[in-house]
């Protein structure tokens, strides 16, 4: 009890305090993307540029953790795929992109106040070395396999290579990026800088879990609920599952780092699975159904995950 009223609900009131504000004459329609757009651009890019240029790295990073995690994402999203085209869904491309919606998570707007609550700032590492290969990997995953394979456009390499030049302006791969090589770089922080740093990443939680929360007057339950279904239960269920099997039983990770994995692979359904949905015109209604109801069913998710790692 005291996880779901001590970590858990605290998060999703400041969600359901966005959801709340949209109702108000107060607050412009728009509220949730422009306060996202300065989660996305400033607060989260400098919370962790700070946080990883100020920690201390491990002399060696056990690679079971990755292993472990993107064994676990990866599965799920072959397993999607094959299990959509049993749920009547013939086109490859539109099953790319609802298994994308059914393993991209929220792990920066909700994934990181979840974890820092849960497991403390000793998580902070595990969990932005994860963040600094997770846009990175799907992103350029999916890309390839849209264009170069459902699609058949373009070269594998020039597929490949647009996706990663799209990732070189990604605010937040800058920011974990910059930190890593500041701390590579054996730099001191400034004290200017180190109190900004801990300003904006004071700003940057809350308003992010705020901005999710006021979003979410965008999505609606519509559509195949069928499908959506599906795509939750993979993303909440099976996910978590796998990656608990490989962290803990397959490749022993450290408990901290593989309960930062775990609780990481059971984030709601990311919106960069929706806007990559829109942007192929295919699974949107699915995708943003799914969005919504991971969302919703965080919670008591979330709360049994907690309680089963602490």
């Amino acid at each position: 009890m005291e996880i779901l009223t001590d970590i858990v609900l605290p998060v999703f009131a400041v969600i359901a305090a966005g959801y709340l504000a949209t109702f108000s004459p107060a607050f412009d329609a728009d509220v949730g993307g422009a306060l996202a757009k300065f989660v996305f651009w400033f607060a989260i890019p400098v919370m962790l540029f700070h946080s990883l240029a100020t920690k201390e790295m491990p002399s060696e990073i056990d690679l079971g953790y990755f292993a472990a995690y993107y064994g676990g994402v990866g599965t799920s999203f072959v397993l999607a795929i094959v299990l959509f085209r049993y749920l009547g869904h013939e086109e490859l491309e539109f099953r790319i992109l609802a298994a994308f919606g059914s393993i991209y998570g929220n792990t920066v707007l909700i994934g990181i106040p979840v974890i820092l609550a849960a497991l403390g700032e000793r998580a902070g590492l595990p969990l932005f070395l994860l963040l600094s290969f997770h846009a990175v990997v799907f992103f350029s995953l999916v890309t390839f396999l849209v264009e170069g394979v459902a699609r058949g456009h373009g070269k594998p390499l020039q597929v490949i290579g647009n996706a990663l030049r799209g990732l070189a302006t990604n605010p937040i791969l800058i920011g974990l990026v910059g930190g890593v090589l500041w701390n590579w770089a054996g730099l001191s922080m400034p004290g200017v800088l180190d109190r900004f740093g801990d300003l904006m990443a004071g700003a940057a939680l809350p308003c992010a879990l705020f901005s999710v929360g006021a979003s979410l007057r965008n999505y609606r339950l519509a559509g195949a609920l069928r499908l959506s279904l599906a795509m939750v239960a993979v993303k909440m269920v099976l996910q978590p599952t796998l990656v608990a099997i490989l962290a803990f039983g397959v490749f022993g990770v450290d408990p901290l780092w593989a309960s930062v994995a775990v609780i990481a692979a059971a984030m709601p359904t990311g919106v960069n699975a929706y806007l990559f949905a829109v942007r192929y015109e295919q699974a949107q209604t699915e995708t943003a159904a799914a969005m919504l109801l991971s969302t919703l069913l965080a919670v008591p998710v979330l709360t049994l995950i907690l309680h089963w790692l602490t």
